[in-house]
């Protein structure tokens, strides 16, 4: 049951860090430079959630894979 709930919630920090960066990306067209935004990128706490959730998914996945081989 951790484990699902360990997926779920990286699932959940991706969607949102994704869809807060891909927002960011409304940037560009007004005039921010790609070197710009991606130092605005790292300067915003709630970017991060998107790597977060990735290493959460990947960790899910890796500790159900290992129970199906016992």
């Amino acid at each position: 049951m951790v484990r699902w709930l360990l997926f779920l919630t990286g699932f959940g920090f991706s969607v949102a860090g994704g869809t807060v960066t891909i927002t960011y990306l409304n940037l560009i067209p007004a005039g921010l430079g790609w070197i710009e935004f991606l130092l605005f990128i790292k300067s915003r706490p709630e970017c991060y959630l998107f790597p977060l959730g990735i290493l959460f998914i990947s960790v899910a996945l890796l500790l159900m894979s290992d129970s199906f081989t016992k």
